[in-house]
């Protein structure tokens, strides 16, 4: 383990977050004096960001902890234009209006973890649709286009993956990585930004940028990226039953969220401590040595930190509760996720394979057989043995709602609306 002089670098070594830098000995120096000034993009492709996103907003708290400035880039511009990272086929192109929506959505869950203001190192927030969409195209083509190898941006991952799987890739996409190259360097200019950080499937974009900030005249720029987030098992991070793991409460509740950490494979524990909490590392150490039965004590501490962080403790203390009332004694617990059923689906009879469909509890009818014949379902803490149960209203507890379950730890209420 290399000893840096900066507490960002050796705060972001101790944790796991460090994949890829273009230059560790450069930026080391530049945060050990406070003026690495960073920042990472978010396009506004959907209402939420996701679990993925939060891995670099913690990244930017560390920075802003140790003493440099957060740049939150929102990205109004970028968005229309669609990231072909890891995809096989083209984003769906999105209107202004949404775009603008999805924005507004997504902005309040970054001051959960980052100090905005006027100071030194509180961070600030901008939107590269303020300097993007002003371009004059022949301008582009001549000021910034010239400086890029049609040859390079051909062996950069998201071009040639696509190309290798002889999956279509659109002019549009193609210019992405221009326009985040260009981000960066407008940032250079704007705010004195030296460092961008991201995912690793976004170091080839990156050093794009560092490339044409070279050539462009601005001081010298840096790349620093994060591992690609995975299980123990191999798996990609980040998903459910239910879809992605969103950060807004509206879209995954913090009982869920509390509720997916808790799920945690067993050697992912201290992994996700470090990353994905505040605890001080001689804590972690303490925490992820436990074995046995005693890991899920853990898991429990994961669960809470983690929703305290980005949900406040309050919601956190009682999305554990919640769960010891259900797990531990059984109880109904009111703040269990709740899905509303019109009556009338009730009164008619409403499939058992449709209800946990419609509960997020699985994704599909054939999913809800097969975890039917492994006794995996219950309602109403009963396991289903015929799959073609129908729930109705005489199903109702004295509470007024079905209690569905899969497993002994993902619960949903089905209430008649």
């Amino acid at each position: 383990m290399t000893a840096f002089k900066s507490d960002f670098l050796n705060i972001l070594q101790e944790r796991g977050f460090i994949h890829q830098c273009s230059d560790f000995e450069g930026l080391d120096a530049l945060a050990a004096k406070g003026e690495a000034i960073a920042y990472v993009g978010y396009d506004c492709t959907a209402r939420s960001l996701h679990i993925g996103n939060y891995l670099t907003m913690m990244m930017l708290h560390w920075l802003q902890q140790s003493g440099n400035k957060p740049i939150t880039l929102m990205g109004g511009g970028t968005t229309m234009v669609g990231d072909p990272s890891g995809k096989d086929e083209t984003r769906a192109m999105r209107t202004v209006a949404e775009i603008e929506a999805n924005k507004e959505s997504i902005r309040g869950v970054f001051a959960k973890v980052l100090r905005y203001g006027e100071g030194k190192s509180d961070a600030i927030m901008l939107d590269n649709a303020e300097w993007l969409t002003k371009l004059n195209w022949i301008e582009m083509l001549r000021d910034v286009g010239r400086h890029f190898s049609v040859n390079r941006m051909l062996t950069m991952d998201s071009v040639r993956l696509r190309l290798e799987r002889e999956q279509e890739m659109s002019f549009i996409e193609f210019n992405y990585m221009v326009c985040q190259a260009y981000d960066f360097v407008e940032l250079a200019k704007r705010t004195g930004c030296r460092l961008q950080m991201g995912g690793s499937d976004q170091w080839g974009n990156i050093i794009m940028g560092v490339d044409l900030g070279r050539r462009m005249g601005t001081h010298q720029l840096f790349a620093l990226t994060t591992p690609l987030l995975t299980t123990a098992s191999g798996a990609k991070m980040g998903k459910t039953a239910q879809g992605a793991v969103w950060l807004n409460a509206d879209q995954f509740s913090p009982y869920d969220f509390w509720q997916y950490w808790r799920n945690t494979e067993d050697a992912d524990v201290g992994k996700f401590l470090k990353l994905f909490t505040t605890l001080p590392i001689a804590e972690i150490k303490k925490l992820e040595a436990l074995g046995g039965s005693e890991i899920n004590e853990a898991k429990k501490v994961l669960a809470t930190e983690a929703t305290a962080l980005l949900h406040g403790r309050d919601a956190a203390n009682e999305a554990a509760e919640t769960a010891r009332r259900t797990f531990e004694e059984g109880a109904l617990a009111e703040s269990l996720p709740t899905v509303e059923i019109p009556r009338g689906e009730l009164d008619a009879g409403l499939g058992v394979l449709n209800a946990f469909v419609k509960a997020g509890l699985v994704a599909s009818n054939g999913e809800a057989r097969r975890q039917i014949k492994g006794g995996g379902l219950r309602v109403n803490d009963a396991p289903i043995t015929d799959e073609k149960m129908a729930l109705s209203t005489g199903n109702l507890t004295p509470e007024g709602v079905i209690k569905l379950s899969f497993g002994k730890k993902k619960h949903v209420l089905i209430k008649p609306a």
